[in-house]
């Protein structure tokens, strides 16, 4: 009988203390350090420790030396997850996906691994039976011979499973729910959740096969276990958006095999979860009148040019002090935007109330929307709507005027593809205008586009 022992982690971070302490040493958080029991088997070893797990070279070896191996993946058959990931699932990488109970992640997850005829993929679920998992599959309508269901939670019989059906893709729903025998604590605790991820990763490591996990998160809406569970994965995707909306939105935090700055955009439906290939056509409303504070920018996520509409509402102060509310925008550069309108160009906004909403419930932190967004607080203030056929690329500097954005001819396309026939941008963004059917009217100052526009 082994001996057992208790030992207290902090919630927050995951680190290990003798005692317990109202604040955290390593991360500074309060009340987060819990006690959690700890007992390891005398006569067996966790997964990752045992010999057939040991067999990677341990001697150092000059970089000079090592060959280099050409990155292995497996296409998804998902346009949108295959662009965040950067191509598709590495072999041998591990994904840790995190996002909202009810977002969508276990339909998105059992869509790749039912779309996958040519990819042997074991979906392990530890919240659904084989019944509720096999209704979801029927609602999806994709059939497939080489996708195998197994509901289990404990990591040795999964692991057990695995090297009879040697698969090339695993998923994990959800890693909170699994637990090992090594740690005597409950499914979801710290200890847990940590030593579980330990075996997978290692798992993957040594075998050479894709591990995807689906992670829970909290009320803050961080992945819910320990920090360093984030630092051990290869690629860290964030699942977003709101239940009430048909709209998800799909982000990497982390990729060490891609770009972090891509965006995958899905629309739910009753059948799934159905790719939005061109997001532009979404993110702009159908009006029958044209209506004052609407202005589309051309922005970017990633590698790839979107059209968005922006709204603005400036009316008089009610209550003496003026609001300032933005939903998917930055309130501080929203400030500094509405301070540049009131110095340089003359208009008095000191005493309304300004709200901003970019529609599509996406958040951007493009500066090249800021056109866009002057232009719709002004429309809004003087009542004037503007023209439908316009959209606006360009950043505002504090002297007020227009600045250079990157990659303006994607954003050019975009607008002349989506059939705009006017797209304001900077002086100083040198391109060659005869080469766009488009007009492209060029702006160095905010007084300009007043003229222009009002």
């Amino acid at each position: 009988m082994s001996k057992t022992k208790t030992g207290f982690f902090c919630q927050n971070c995951g680190t290990h203390f003798a005692q317990w302490m109202g604040q955290c040493k390593t991360c500074g958080e309060w009340n987060t350090i819990v006690e959690e029991i700890i007992e390891k088997g005398a006569n067996e070893k966790p997964w990752h420790s045992t010999d057939e797990y040991k067999r990677r070279s341990g001697h150092a070896r000059n970089i000079k030396e090592i060959t280099e191996n050409p990155e292995s993946r497996i296409d998804t058959r998902n346009q949108e997850l295959n662009r965040v990931l950067g191509g598709g699932i590495v072999t041998g990488s591990v994904v840790l996906m995190g996002g909202e109970p009810g977002i969508g992640k276990s339909t998105l997850m059992l869509q790749v691994a039912l779309q996958l005829p040519d990819i042997k993929t074991v979906y392990v679920s530890g919240e659904e039976s084989n019944s509720q998992i096999k209704l979801r599959a029927e609602r999806i309508g994709i059939r497939s011979d080489n996708c195998f269901i197994l509901t289990e939670t404990q990591t040795r019989k999964i692991f057990k499973q695995l090297s009879q059906l040697a698969p090339q893709l695993v998923v994990i729903d959800s890693i909170q729910t699994l637990h090992t025998d090594f740690v005597e604590s409950s499914p979801g605790s710290i200890s847990q959740i940590r030593e579980t991820a330990a075996e997978l990763i290692r798992y993957a490591k040594e075998t050479n096969v894709a591990v995807v996990m689906i992670g829970h998160i909290t009320k803050e809406g961080v992945i819910a276990g320990p920090k360093i569970l984030e630092h051990m994965v290869d690629v860290v995707l964030q699942f977003e958006g709101d239940r009430n909306h048909i709209f998800r939105l799909l982000r990497a935090q982390k990729n060490r095999f891609g770009s972090t700055s891509e965006l995958g955009i899905y629309e739910m439906q009753g059948s799934g979860l159905r790719e939005v290939k061109n997001p532009s056509e979404i993110l702009i409303s159908k009006r029958d009148e044209p209506l004052s504070g609407n202005a589309i920018a051309a922005t970017l996520e990633g590698i790839r040019p979107m059209l968005i509409e922006i709204q603005a509402l400036v009316s008089s102060a009610v209550y003496g002090t003026p609001q300032r509310s933005a939903t998917g925008f930055d309130l501080k550069r929203l400030n500094m935007l509405l301070a540049v309108l009131e110095k340089r160009a003359g208009f008095q906004l000191g005493a309304k109330d300004v709200f901003l909403n970019i529609t599509g419930g996406i958040r951007v932190d493009d500066p090249a929307i800021d056109l866009a967004v002057i232009s719709a607080i002004l429309s809004s203030s003087m009542d004037i709507p503007l023209p439908d056929n316009c959209c606006f690329a360009g950043e505002v500097g504090l002297s007020g005027e227009i600045r250079a954005v990157n990659r303006i001819e994607q954003r050019i396309l975009e607008a002349e593809k989506l059939g705009f026939d006017v797209v304001f941008i900077s002086k100083y963004n040198k391109i060659k205008t005869s080469d766009y059917k488009i007009k492209i009217q060029t702006i160095s100052k905010v007084n300009d586009l007043v003229r222009i526009l009002f």
